[in-house]
Order: structure tokens, then sequence, then C-alpha cells
């Protein structure tokens, strides 16, 4: 491995061969293809040479980085403390002059909501298959004093194409170790999805998954946000007060256990929200109860309405003050 100042990279047979914003990597081959493209990073697709095994290279340029610096090292932090099967993970880490390259766990069965509106079939029990892996991941997470600190649909990915494909969590971008130096109290993640202690202010603990958890179960079974507003201080309002509907007709054919399930993790008070591992031993999760009735009309209609990728809110610290 070793920089290459100024060079540009060399296009042989559609691959950049080991040159990436001037870095040479001799255990990579550079695929000249861009996967994505954040606020403050690229991703880009490689080939690791020796076990031809495709990857994402997060490529983060050390500009972006000015101030941030604490920000990075916790999710390297965090990333190197995990591995699970439902968790995107840490491959490698290759530091150069000018960007910091964060080798990932390639998925690349797509996003959460295109899966769903893709299918011609989905029940209660696909929504209950999926937030089951979810929560398994996030109580490894806890369990091992970790909290993602935003969760949402945006951050689930499926491993592959195939129709049993496991869903992934991704983005440790805001996650916090527990017990590492402060009591967590920073209002960050993204309007929506943020428990009520959060936007109260007050220090929170790793409750703040599972009600985002709740938050993804309710739009997984109807295809729409529990709370909503274009000004985010009235939709923060909704939040504190944990006011939200079980709608007609959207909610008819739920059953009385999935909002059972629901309930309990959008409790307000985090005292008594589930944990993961009560909600995992719930009977829509761990029993029978979800239903088979076919709902992909209804739910894929609804999340084409409300979550068109133009109206995707990202992840801020929030900052809000009461009407």
């Amino acid at each position: 491995m070793a920089e290459q100042g100024g060079v540009e990279p060399s296009v042989t047979s559609g691959t950049w061969r080991g040159v990436i914003n001037g870095f040479r990597c001799d255990c990579l081959t550079f695929v000249l293809c861009l996967c994505s493209r954040g606020a403050f990073s690229e991703v880009v697709l490689a080939e690791e040479k020796r076990t031809q095994k495709l990857v994402a290279v997060k490529c983060i340029p050390k500009k972006a980085l000015e101030g941030k610096e604490n920000s990075i090292e916790n999710e390297i932090a965090v990333l190197h403390k995990i591995k699970h099967a439902n968790i995107v993970s840490l491959e490698e880490i290759f530091d150069s002059k000018s960007h910091l390259y964060l080798v990932m766990q390639l998925v690349s069965g797509g996003e959460l909501f295109d899966r769903i509106i893709e299918k011609g079939f989905y029940t209660e029990k696909d929504a209950s298959k999926l937030i089951q892996q979810i929560l398994d991941a996030v109580k490894y997470l806890h369990d091992m004093g970790i909290v993602h600190r935003d969760l949402k649909p945006e951050n689930l990915l499926y491993d592959s194409m195939e129709d049993d494909s496991k869903i992934m969590i991704s983005d440790f971008g805001l996650s916090k170790i527990e017990g590492s130096g402060s009591v967590m109290s920073t209002a960050c993640g993204t309007p929506g999805y943020v428990a009520p202690e959060v936007l109260a202010q007050k220090p929170y603990s790793k409750a703040v998954d599972c009600w985002s958890i709740g938050v993804i179960a309710y739009i997984l079974l109807c295809g729409y946000p529990p709370f909503y507003d274009e000004n985010d201080a009235k939709l923060f309002e909704q939040i504190l007060k944990a006011e939200y509907e079980f709608d007609s007709p959207y909610w008819d054919d739920i059953s009385d256990s999935a909002k059972d399930f629901i309930v309990h993790l959008m409790e307000k008070d985090p005292n008594i929200r589930y944990t993961c591992e009560q909600a995992l031993q719930h009977p829509w999760i761990a029993g029978d109860t979800a239903l088979d009735k076919n709902i992909h009309e209804s739910v894929s209609a609804q999340i084409k309405k409300n979550f068109a990728k133009s109206k995707w809110k990202v992840c801020v610290c929030l900052s809000w003050k009461p009407l």
C-alpha cells in the first residue's frame, strides 16, 4: 500500500487499478462505479484482489472531517467492536494524506421501502420477521453498551437480491458507546424517529432505539409515519406528547397484537417502554399472532405517497423551540 500523490485514476477494462483519489492500495481493485454520495463522503465499489470479494469503500475527504474528528473516531470505535449477521461490518481502514477510506461489507439488496414496493405480496408476518431481525441486532448492540441513535428505514438495507435476504443495519455515524465519558443528552437523530426524551432535552439511554423501532414497525404496517408535520416544531410537539393514532381504514385489517406491540415500544415514558428483550418475547414477534393477510396494495401506495426520496430528511442535530 502506498500513496501516489497527484496520480489520476488509470482506467483499464472498467477498473481503477488500485488507485482512487490519488491513493494506491495493493490489496484492492477499485471498480469504476459510484455506489452513493453523501454530504461528507462517497461510496465506491471495490474488489479484494486475494479473495475477489466485492466490498464498499467509504471515501471521506479529510477536509470534510475538520472539526468532526471525534465523530468519525467514535464511529470507527463502534464498528471495530461489533460483529453481527444483521449489521454491516467494517472490514479495514486505509489512511492517505487527503482521505480516510473505510472498507465496508457490501450489501447489494437495496433499501427497505424499495423492496416492499416491488413485492406483490406483503403481510404482517413479513413485517414481524423484519422487526425481529432489527430487534435481535439492536439487542446485541445494547448488550455491548452501544446505542445507535439513528434507526430509520433509510439505514435498513437488504444483504442481497434474494427473496429471503436478511436485513442489515447501517450508518453508525451518530452511535454512542454508553459510559464512554458523558451522559447522553445531545439532541441528535432524524426528525420523525427521535424519542420524546431526546426532544425534552433530558438525559437518555438505549431506550431511544426501542422508540425508533416502534416508529419503523408502525410505518411497515401502514406505509405512513405516526408523526408528521411540515413544521418541525409542530412535529416535535406531537412526539413529545406521543400523540399518534391507528387511523381507519389503514389499520382496520391490522391485528390488535401488532397495535399492542407498537404501543409498548412507542411508550412516552422510557422507564416503561419495552426493551429489545421484552419486544422479542411479544406474541407478535415470538408467537403466531401476526396475520397472513396481504396488505401490500395499501402499504406500498402509502409508502410511495409519503416517502418519496425527495421528502426524506437527513439526520441532523436537532434544534427547536416549543410553540
